[in-house]
């Protein structure tokens, strides 16, 4: 595992996470898509700092990937729960991150 490959991760993750997040929004039942909204910013957020810090190299990256791959897992937990194509497509892309996070951390 290379930092090119969890970076990588990381930012399409990210990407598929702010397009749920924007995607659940216009959803009818908006109450119903609140935990889902709230963990796709969430994970973005993480995503994006783990990409940062492995750009930075930073000392603590092996750490903030091992936040990134709990924070991941949540979130495509979510998203699997509904069945929206948006919310579908995330919950792969944050399962596929937090198991290259994990490996990363390890």
């Amino acid at each position: 595992m290379t930092y090119d490959e969890c970076i990588q991760a990381c930012l399409e993750c990210m990407e598929a996470c702010n397009n749920c997040y924007s995607a659940c929004l216009q959803e009818q039942d908006v109450n119903m898509m609140a935990e889902c909204i709230r963990l796709d910013r969430e994970c973005a957020d993480i995503c994006g700092y783990a990409a940062q810090s492995m750009q930075q190299n930073s000392r603590f990256a092996k750490e903030i990937c091992g936040v990134c791959a709990i924070i991941c897992q949540a979130c495509g937990d979510e998203c699997a729960k509904h069945e929206h194509d948006h919310c579908q497509h995330c919950a792969k892309m944050c399962h596929h991150c937090a198991n290259v996070c994990q490996d990363m951390a390890s």
